[in-house]
């Protein structure tokens, strides 16, 4: 069978992570391993140690015999265990884990079905860490999504008077989303959706991921936020380094320049990347100019300050200041230019 844009293009994201932040002798902790898919990718970035988890006996024994069937030059262990589990922790530590790097390449959304969920797997995900290490992966870019959709609500609403029914669906000629429930306000946990790509019969089934709730968890758990970056703008960034790579997966995702053509674009800007870091407490803090206080933007930090809206849990913190939203229309996330509220 023929491989599609769509895996290609997510491939294509998964090994360009991996090679920035991979580092020989590593230890790296991948949640959701899902029979091992990327074995090889942390083979090349010549890591040290590989601990695959994942919640499926057939992912966890999957991953084992790919990993035996290619004798990779790193030690390898494979436990079935689900990352959000409440007995996670305890479990690791009997181990004796601890990772320089946690990866979760696609299923932490599955965890935004409920807060509970979400804030177990971060809080398990900073058990793991070491001081000074990472926490990567992909998840759906939802201020992108949610944006798209909101457009469709707006423009049915234009074309039929006293409509009563929302769209519930987003359709591009390289996908189809399909919400589950019809709404027009961004549920914070619990948005679900199902994603079929072009010329592909399985449906995909995702939760949406509010972002300042990502954020506000990570940093509850000790995990300090460093990037969320639409897949678009990661490529775009990283372009020189990159281009060759996406360009050997396949020649139609690339103009002869380098850059995404509209088919690629549309597909990553499904995504984006996040990274946070557990802190160290160890580490020698940089060296920082100190800011020179501006009379004139005195008044408009001020306003910031007063502007900031308690989350749920009744907390109030610098990093939760949002921009004034039109309804309580888009979140705070990346994605593309052409994509922000």
């Amino acid at each position: 069978m023929a491989v599609t844009p769509h895996h290609r293009l997510y491939e294509f994201a998964k090994t360009a992570l991996i090679k920035i932040f991979a580092f020989p002798y590593a230890t790296v902790c991948d949640l959701y391993c899902d029979g091992g898919v990327d074995t090889d990718k942390w083979g090349d970035a010549q890591i040290g140690q590989y601990i695959g988890i994942d919640a499926s006996a057939l992912g966890v024994n999957d991953a084992r015999e790919l990993w035996e069937s290619k004798r990779k030059p790193f030690t390898a262990e494979f436990i079935k265990l689900d990352p959000s589990a409440d007995d996670f922790e305890a479990q690791m530590q009997e181990k004796g884990i601890q990772a320089d790097i946690v990866c979760c390449m696609q299923h932490l959304q599955s965890c935004f079905q409920s807060e509970e969920h979400a804030q177990k797997l971060l809080n398990n995900v900073s058990s793991l860490l070491k001081p000074g290490g990472y926490f990567v992966g992909i998840i759906p870019d939802s201020s992108t999504i949610w944006t798209k959709y909101q457009k469709n609500v707006e423009a049915s609403h234009g074309k039929v008077q006293g409509l009563k029914a929302v769209p519930n669906s987003i359709r591009s000629e390289n996908y189809v989303i399909t919400f589950e429930i019809e709404e027009e306000k961004f549920p914070f946990f619990g948005k679900k959706y199902q994603l079929k790509f072009a010329n592909e019969s399985i449906f995909e089934n995702h939760c949406l991921v509010h972002f300042p709730s990502l954020m506000r968890l990570a940093r509850e758990a000790g995990l300090e936020y460093v990037e969320i970056q639409n897949l678009t703008e990661f490529y775009d960034d990283n372009r020189t380094q990159f281009a060759p790579l996406l360009g050997s997966f396949s020649a139609s995702l690339v103009d002869p320049r380098g850059k995404l053509v509209a088919r690629s674009y549309d597909i990553l800007g499904l995504y984006s990347t996040f990274v946070f870091q557990k802190p160290d407490p160890d580490a020698i803090p940089p060296i920082v100019t100190p800011e020179v206080h501006d009379p004139e933007n005195a008044q408009e930090e001020e306003w910031h300050w007063t502007q900031q809206a308690p989350m749920d849990d009744g907390r109030v913190s610098r990093t939760d200041v949002l921009p004034p939203m039109d309804n309580e229309k888009g979140i705070l996330g990346p994605g593309p230019a052409d994509m922000r509220l």
